[in-house]
C-alpha cells in the first residue's frame, strides 16, 4: 500500500522539538529520546489543547483589571496621580513623543489582544477538525510565536521608568497593581503559544488523506 502524503506520525518518526532531529523510536521503547541532544519525543505535545485553553482563559482574565487598573504612580509634593495603559498612551502622544506612544499602543493593547484572539481561533479550529486554510493558520501560528516576546515593552518602559524617576522628596515613580496583571498576561500567553502543538493543525487533513493501493 502506498503511503501518497503520509505523515511523520503514521509513518512512526518523531521530530525533536529542540534541535528538529526527525528519527524513529525503537520499537516497544516507552520513553523514546532524541539521540542527537537526548530531549524525551513524543508525537504530539501531551494535553496540547487543554493546557492551551488554560493559560490562554487565565491571560483574558488577567487582560481585563492589566488594563482597567494603574500601572504606574507619580508621587509628587501636590500629591499622588495614578494612570492607567491607556491612559499613559495619551500622556505620551505629543510631536515628539508621538513613536513612543504608538510603540506602547502596539506592544500593550493591540499584540496581547491579538495573541489571545489567534490562539483561540486556532484552539476552535483544531478541536472543530478544520482542514480549511491549514498553511493560512500555521503561519499565524508563527506570527504570533514571533512577535509575542515584543509584548515585555511596556514592562521594560515602566520597570525603567520607576527606577530612573526618583528625585525624593521632589518626585518618584512607582509602580502600581496593573503592571503585575499585565506581565502576568504577557507571560500566561507566553505559555500558551508553547503549549500550542502546530502539528495538530495538520492531523484533521491526514486523517482524511486517501490511500492507494
Amino acid at each position: 500500500m502506498s503511503t501518497l502524503g503520509a505523515t511523520a506520525m503514521q509513518q512512526g518518526l518523531q521530530s525533536c522539538e529542540v534541535c528538529g532531529l526527525l528519527s524513529r523510536p525503537a520499537p516497544g521503547d516507552d520513553d523514546p529520546r532524541c539521540p542527537r541532544c537526548d530531549e524525551e519525543l513524543a508525537f504530539r505535545k501531551p494535553g496540547s489543547v487543554q493546557r492551551t485553553w488554560a493559560f490562554l482563559i487565565a491571560a483574558a482574565i488577567c487582560y481585563v483589571p492589566a488594563n482597567l487598573l494603574p500601572v504606574l504612580t507619580t508621587v509628587t509634593a501636590g500629591g499622588r496621580e495614578s494612570d492607567t495603559i491607556l491612559e499613559g498612551v495619551v500622556l505620551l502622544w505629543s510631536p515628539t513623543g508621538w513613536p513612543l506612544s504608538i510603540i506602547v499602543l502596539v506592544a500593550s493593547i493591540i499584540i496581547p489582544s491579538a495573541k489571545i484572539g489567534a490562539l483561540a481561533f486556532l484552539l476552535v479550529t483544531v478541536q472543530r477538525g478544520s482542514v480549511a486554510s491549514n498553511e493560512q493558520r500555521v503561519r499565524m501560528y508563527r506570527i504570533v510565536e514571533l512577535i509575542g516576546r515584543w509584548s515585555m515593552v511596556d514592562v521594560f518602559v515602566d520597570t525603567f521608568t520607576a527606577a530612573l524617576v526618583q528625585l525624593q522628596p521632589l518626585m518618584s515613580v512607582e509602580p502600581a497593581i496593573g503592571l503585575v496583571f499585565f506581565a502576568a498576561v504577557v507571560v500566561l500567553t507566553m505559555l500558551a503559544v508553547e503549549s500550542f502543538d502546530p502539528r495538530l493543525i495538520w492531523d484533521p487533513a491526514s486523517s482524511r488523506q486517501p490511500q492507494y493501493a
